[in-house]
């Protein structure tokens, strides 16, 4: 498998023989962990369809898998993923179905539900530190935006002037 970073927030899944290769435009662009996570659901979504074509005797030496994503404004988590196929020697009339095969990867179903993260320490009593608040549901209200515990537990400073 082949991962092309096609920009800062995309990415392009190609089957290759051989060993996984990941190959940016530049020496200058970086494997971000948004890039990992585009990865993993491009990965399994090629897997899905390689699979699929494979019980349905298709080649799939043109499937192309295409991911980007977006971000919430002024935060620094997505907001968005979309899987993009281009496999042009696929029938018209079967790509519904693969586009319903595709579907299938656990890492898309695994991102359309809310998944439970737990972050502990190893070797170390650690204080409860309260989760931060949801910051879309406070966006555009007049009520002011609560103060948001840090690493260390203690609430940020104002940064009003």
């Amino acid at each position: 498998m082949k991962i092309t970073l096609t920009g800062e927030e995309s990415l392009r899944l190609e089957p290759t023989p051989g060993p996984l290769t990941i190959e940016a435009q530049s020496h200058e662009q970086s494997y971000s962990p948004f890039h990992m996570l585009g990865s993993a659901l491009g990965a399994c979504t090629l897997s899905v369809l390689q699979s699929w074509a494979s019980n349905k005797g298709i080649a799939v030496d043109d499937l192309r898998i295409d991911i980007d994503w977006t971000f919430v404004e002024r935060q620094h988590r997505l907001d968005a993923m979309k899987v993009k196929i281009d496999w042009p020697s696929l029938s018209p009339e079967l790509l519904p179905r693969a586009i319903r095969a595709a579907g299938l990867c656990g890492v898309h179903q695994t991102l359309t539900h809310p998944v439970h993260i737990s972050i502990d320490a190893v070797g170390a009593e650690s204080p409860a530190i309260e989760p931060p608040a949801d910051l879309e549901s406070t966006r555009g209200s007049s009520k002011p935006t609560p103060a948001l515990p840090q690493a260390d537990g203690q609430p940020k400073a104002s940064s009003a002037p």
